[in-house]
């Protein structure tokens, strides 16, 4: 009989593949949009203009990475319960934590008000990583799956333009005390629509099969893609007992140890670059541009987001012919490449940037260039990989420990850059980043390449089936 699942895996792109897409990738929009916003927040809170409260370096620094490490926790969290009791059972419930997080953030009062806020609100974010790209994952065809989970991720891109574009026409009209609040409340609102529809998608059809055994959601699951299909329904409904090959966390990680680490690691390098050089966007090119005015800090630190919105979709649409691991280490290696000639592009003195051997436009235009790179690469790829290489009892627990380990590279980088910034210089930190992403490309060359195969065939999954005469 082979894979139940080989309809699925056959299929061609259905509009069911599409609606699930535009579902699970509508909050990964709101999550991007709240991690990066607090960029803009953290520059009116600290700057001069008057606000309700004032944020020092070192309460600008723990609110810049709260919700990162709070993530954390949602990630490891979520991502278990899913393998435990189901994809369905916790959907939404991840969107309706970070409304909550992100009203209260707009109501904030005072620094520890904020800090709470953002905490809760990261819990939420968390959430949504393992279990987003795991039902993504179980629900796609073999052919269009790479593609369809990196749109999913794609999303973020739209969701840092917009934290861009609604921070700078905030500002433009409103106080700043006015625009930081409405900032951080915009982003309880897309989630609004959402959690209704992801409560409505069906348990996925593997997890169905195989770990709840249910037969009729099993084929529910797959209707939901490709509507009234025969070969599936009859396969389905032939089946008397489907058993899978024990294994206890103990067997997943003796068999999947390396998958495990080298997805791990590879995320939290590219988080350090990442979400360093995100967050913290304005006030880097501050050295690159001659207007330090708010306006011109938020316009300036948003335009690295629009270069690197392309690579989101570039990456998504060439998974599935290039392959993740290909895109993984290309995209390292020109991190690199682009932090190395902007730093030796600066001339620094006591770690500030007080000249540049080529244009300040060059050097601004290729430090943009990172970001499209950034996402042409390994920001899309270890959000794949985890969701491809490991089975379906473990697929998203595997999941949300690779993505926890990303955002803990994230913490780390967002709590330490603004003291980097201003002892060591911008200068030594693209240094830094630049020996880490070629630690990253090495690790990626341990990767096994999952493009164009089934979700079983890239576990090894040993599914025992009895079928009926």
């Amino acid at each position: 009989m082979g894979n139940p699942f080989e309809e699925l895996d056959k299929a061609k792109l259905t509009i069911g593949h599409i609606k699930v897409m535009i579902v699970s990738g509508l909050g990964f929009f709101t999550d991007a949009y709240d991690l990066f916003v607090i960029g803009v927040v953290l520059l009116i809170l600290s700057g001069s203009e008057p606000t309700s409260f004032h944020l020092t370096q070192s309460q600008m620094r723990a609110i810049g990475a709260s919700s990162l490490v709070s993530a954390i926790a949602g990630q490891l969290i979520f991502g278990r319960i899913a393998d435990i009791y189901g994809r369905k059972k916790i959907y939404g419930t991840e969107l309706a934590i970070l409304i909550i997080g992100a009203f209260l953030s707009s109501i904030s009062w005072n620094f520890e008000s904020l800090l709470f806020s953002r905490i809760l609100l990261g819990v939420g974010i968390g959430g949504d990583y393992p279990v987003s790209a795991t039902i993504m994952s179980e629900y796609s065809n073999a052919k269009d799956r790479g593609k369809l989970i990196g749109l999913v991720f794609s999303m973020q891109g739209f969701g840092a333009i917009t934290a861009v574009m609604s921070a700078y026409a905030l500002t433009s009209f409103l106080s700043p005390e006015t625009s930081w609040r409405i900032l951080l409340g915009i982003g309880a609102l897309p989630p609004l629509f959402v959690v209704f529809f992801r409560r409505k998608i069906p348990e996925t059809p593997r997890y169905s099969l195989l770990v709840a055994k249910k037969k009729d959601e099993a084929l529910k699951a797959t209707r939901t893609v490709l509507g009234d299909e025969d070969g599936a329904e009859k396969k389905f409904s032939s089946l008397l007992h489907i058993e899978e090959k024990h294994m206890d966390f103990k067997d997943f990680l003796r068999k999947f140890w390396e998958p495990l680490l080298i997805t791990s690691l590879a995320w939290f390098l590219m988080d350090i670059a990442f979400y360093g050089t995100g967050i913290y966007s304005g006030f880097i090119v501050s050295s690159m541009i001659a207007d330090t005015s708010l306006h011109a800090r938020i316009l300036s630190a948003g335009l690295p987001y629009f270069v690197g919105a392309f690579g989101y979709f570039i990456a998504a649409f060439t998974m599935d012919i290039l392959g993740r691991k290909r895109i993984q280490i290309q995209g390292f290696i020109a991190m690199a490449a682009i932090y190395l000639v902007v730093s030796l592009s600066m001339v620094s003195q006591g770690g500030k940037v007080i000249g540049f051997t080529v244009p300040r436009e060059l050097t601004f235009f290729l430090y943009s260039l990172s970001f499209f790179f950034i996402n042409f690469g390994p920001n899309e790829t270890t959000f794949v990989l985890p969701a491809e290489l490991f089975p379906v009892k473990f697929r998203s627990t595997a999941h949300g420990i690779a993505s926890a380990m990303g955002k803990l590279g994230a913490a780390v980088s967002t709590y330490l850059m603004p003291m980097a910034l201003d002892t060591i210089g911008i200068k030594e930190v693209l240094i830094i980043l630049a020996g880490i992403s070629i630690v990253g490309a090495a690790l990626s060359l341990k990767l096994k390449e999952p493009a164009g195969l089934s979700l079983e065939e890239i576990s090894e999954e040993k599914i025992l089936l009895k079928i009926s005469n």
